[in-house]
């Protein structure tokens, strides 16, 4: 077989994952199997693929593909989020490009625009998923606004407004002036910033002289004040009460109000009321009776009720009215304040505070559930420190506004009638038999409703997710739903725990009376080096696929995972995946060895070869064993890390050195059959991680049919394993390495045998591995002696002691140096023993295989530090 010599991913990859669709391997219907489910975090439809995809979809993949391997019917459901905001502002962006605006447009019109645009870039990241291994059912893909979804949303719209959970309302909501719509307090981010804290002076009405004053980081918002407050328990303002003052610059007649709410500690202690603009202030508008004066546009300039500045934009306004107060004798002083301001997590502009009519939904009974089977761990969290996360915002919830002003998205189905009043249903049809019926008026028709113009918060149809993508909300009892759900597993970034994990389960449980996914596992932020969060705009992110073409997806897939820990971030460098990328190179030059082996049935099967696979097949029982218990535990960089060094190191670096034949020397077919079985299993491990070379590798390693793959193959399993023989052996590597030592040392070829003569302590030898010692150490002769040999180069392990008899070679003192460093060594290891075994504390609290752990070390320490003060004063 002819075998390159260097891995070729691209070749590999786009050959296996053509093979793996052909074979329809990732495709799952219901059957009499198990169900794993995983449903991706749909990307939006504006989205390309980035680091935090990358890793996000890594680990769904991996657990995906193990799943599969243990037997399960693993559905793993791709599909895409509509974006309402970022998709509506690109497709206006492209519009405006072209000269057109959006409101020269009919709804229509728009939405053919957007359809266009998401059709046309809708699709990308889910084939640049692809590029990286990705095993979603592609036949089961997604897209929140197509109809099975579509028809969702606004079924689960109806049946909570039925149920006295949706209401309309006006309130004071987060408005971006950008994209011209309300959002809810989870899409506000706020921001630590840099401010100025203006003192602003009012004169209070029918005085010449008197005034008060009042400190605001807004002076701009004056011009929508309708009151100025104090606490009554301040006496600096007692004289105050019932007085008026007025607003500078337009001098407004505006009460002095009293209210405890006041801070009399903070600025003046005086408070300027503007209540269209401030939440507090709506709060104390609402008690007092007083007047709302919304001075804004929807975009952020000022409206003709500010009856200043009118069409200007607000922080431009907040320049110029300085300037004005400042000429009016209003300004006090000005100083710098830090505070937090509000941003829209997508157009990144301030937010304003602001009255609308919205429809909000009711959360503090939808909440209970979901609430309670996180914090009792009915669905478990990974780390469970985000528990604690959850907890305080479930029980600090507000009403959700779920009503946007925009056109692309799910159309809020409320239909208003003629005369007033409205009506809720799932289809024009339903709408207007419910309006004749409301009416009275038979002859009503749909051009005499008119529909809510807006769309419903993109969450509102991603919060459905677990249960839409199985059509379980249209039809509730379908086969597919009572399959799949609830799904096992759902990967994700915390930073989404609320927008999307909380309100899945919340659904979860209003619509199934169950959890949505039993295990959360949260991943960490890919940052760089310096721990800044990759972006676009520091140049710190670079282009997934860029590295795929570099590293290759395997290369790339470990590079991500080698220091992920579970809610942990992830500091990416371009040596992660160089690494993963070398680690593909070890695994195929170690198949190449192999592979190029001659092989003679005749030849009886070495004892070494024969110790030497034994001690693999433990070995590896244990460490399959220590993996499924990390990845029971979610620790999957762990279990990364256990199969990486397992094939690194006890695979390629032992097992293949202690059977391979002497130079152009054949193999005998025994070792050789098992090397391969070996090699099949390793591979089946690594899989999971590495898709794209395992299957190469397994498709060669052996005779194939059409149709097998490795990734329908089964994942090894733990049979047990002998501690004691595992332990052995480590004895027997700590030997050889030392003898590697020696000969690194004293300059000795591997080609030149050594004598070895061993005085056996009462630990760390094996007499049965003694083939192994003299295959690996390339020894002439192995001896048992009782006493030390004299002019040799010495090793110690455990207590027993090896030596290389150098005859008159040897530099004693570089020997006793050597020596006099180990007894050092393990003299201050011992004293770091003996401190936790003489506390009382620790030894009577701690657990007793602990203590007892530590008893062991305390005896190998002793009985080593006796041997090596005997060779120091041998060789003295």
């Amino acid at each position: 077989m002819d075998i390159p010599s260097k891995y070729n991913p691209a070749e590999v990859e786009d050959k296996w994952y053509k093979y793996w669709m052909e074979n329809k391997f990732f495709h799952s219907e219901p059957d009499e199997r198990e169900p794993y489910t995983i449903v991706i975090p749909p990307p939006n439809v504006t989205g390309v693929l980035h680091m935090g995809h990358m890793l996000n979809n890594t680990i769904q993949d991996i657990l995906t593909r193990r799943a599969r391997m243990l037997g399960k019917n693993a559905c793993w459901v791709p599909g895409t989020d509509h974006a309402s905001i970022a998709t509506e502002a690109r497709v206006v962006n492209k519009l405006k490009n072209e000269g057109i605006s959006k409101f020269d447009l009919s709804r229509d019109v728009f939405l053919d625009h957007a359809w266009e645009w998401t059709n046309k870039h809708g699709g990308i990241i889910l084939e640049q998923l692809k590029k990286l291994g990705a095993s979603c059912d592609w036949d089961r893909t997604a897209f929140t606004m197509d109809d099975v979804r579509s028809e969702s949303v606004i079924k689960t719209f109806v049946d909570l407004y039925d149920k006295g959970l949706i209401y309309r309302g006006v309130r004071m909501v987060n408005w971006d002036p950008a994209a011209k719509t309300a959002l809810s307090d989870e899409e506000v981010i706020y921001r630590e910033m840099q401010s100025k804290l203006y003192y602003l002076k009012y004169k209070i009405e029918g005085s010449q002289s008197d005034f008060v004053t009042i400190a605001t980081t807004r002076p701009e918002t004056i011009l929508g004040d309708t009151a100025v407050c104090v606490n009554p328990n301040d006496p600096r303002f007692t004289h105050l009460k019932g007085k008026r003052v007025l607003v500078p610059l337009i001098n407004r007649s505006i009460p002095i109000i009293e209210d405890e709410y006041v801070d009399m500690e903070f600025g003046t202690g005086c408070l300027k009321i503007t209540p269209a603009h401030d939440v507090n202030d709506y709060e104390i508008g609402l008690r007092f009776n007083l007047p709302s004066i919304d001075i804004f546009n929807e975009d952020g300039t000022l409206s003709e009720k500010a009856g200043m500045y009118i069409g200007e934009d607000r922080f431009a306004v907040r320049e110029k009215i300085m300037v004005d107060l400042e000429a009016a004798g209003n300004v006090a002083k000005v100083e710098d304040y830090n505070n937090k301001v509000g941003y829209s997590e997508r157009t990144h502009v301030p937010i304003e505070p602001k009255l609308s009519a919205q429809w909000f939904l009711k959360m503090e009974e939808l909440v209970k559930p979901a609430l309670e089977n996180v914090m009792n761990d009915t669905i478990e969290f990974y780390p469970p420190k985000f528990k604690n996360t959850y907890r305080h915002w479930m029980e600090n919830i507000k009403d959700w506004c779920i009503s946007r002003q925009l056109w692309w998205g799910h159309r809020i189905p409320v239909y208003y009638l003629p005369d007033g009043g409205f009506v809720v249903a799932d289809s024009d049809e339903r709408a207007l038999a419910l309006a004749r019926e409301k009416s009275g008026n038979p002859s009503l028709s749909m051009t005499d409703l008119d529909q809510d113009e807006d769309v419903l918060d993109t969450w509102f149809s991603s919060w459905l997710w677990p249960i839409s993508v199985f059509d379980g909300v249209c039809k509730p009892d379908n086969n597919e739903i009572n399959y799949y759900y609830p799904t096992n597993d759902l990967v994700t970034a915390p930073d989404i725990i609320f927008f999307w994990v909380a309100r899945m389960i919340i659904t979860g449980y209003e619509y199934r009376d169950q959890f949505p996914f039993k295990n959360v596992y949260f991943t960490g932020m890919v940052r760089d080096k310096q721990r800044r969060k990759m972006s676009k705009s520091l140049g710190n992110s670079p282009d997934p696929l860029d590295l795929i073409a570099t590293y290759g997806a395997d290369g790339v897939r470990v590079g991500m995972l080698l220091c992920s820990p579970a809610g942990g971030d992830l500091l990416f460098d371009e040596s992660l995946p160089q690494q993963g990328a070398g680690f593909v190179t070890k695994i195929w030059n170690s198949f190449r060895l192999v592979n190029g082996w001659d092989m003679d049935n005749k030849l009886p099967q070495p004892e070494h070869s024969k110790l030497a696979i034994a001690w693999f097949h433990e070995k590896f029982s244990q460490v399959v064993e220590q993996t499924d218990d990390h990845f029971d535990k979610f620790r999957i960089s762990d279990a990364l890390m256990n199969v990486y060094t397992t094939v690194r190191d006890e695979f390629s670096g032992w097992l293949l050195e202690m059977v391979k034949p002497a130079y152009q020397q054949p193999i005998d077919g025994k070792t050789y059959q098992e090397l391969i079985d070996i090699f099949d299993e390793v591979l089946r491990f690594l899989h999971p991680f590495m898709p794209f070379v395992s299957e190469e590798i397994w498709q060669l390693l052996t005779e194939r049919k059409q149709g097998e793959s490795i990734m329908i193959s089964s994942w090894p399993k733990s049979t047990g394993y002998d501690e004691t023989l595992i332990a052995q052996f480590e004895d027997v590597k700590e030997a050889i390495a030392g003898l590697r030592t020696i000969r690194t040392k004293n300059t000795i070829p591997q080609k030149d045998q050594l004598e070895l003569s061993i005085m056996v302590g009462d630990k760390g030898f094996a007499p049965g591995f003694n083939s192994v010692l003299v295959k690996m150490g390339n020894l002439s002769a192995l001896n048992l002696v009782t006493e030390e040999v004299k002019l040799a180069a010495s090793f110690l392990v455990k207590s027993t002691t090896f030596f290389v008899p150098m005859g008159g070679t040897i530099d004693v003192e570089e020997e006793l140096k050597k020596l006099q460093a180990e007894l050092d060594y393990t003299k201050g290891f011992l004293n770091s023993v003996m401190k936790k075994l003489s506390n009382e504390r620790f030894v009577s609290s701690a657990p007793e295989a602990v203590v007892a752990t530590e008893r062991a070390k305390q005896a190998d320490a002793e009985a080593k530090i006796k041997v090596l003060e005997e060779q120091i004063a041998g060789l003295k």
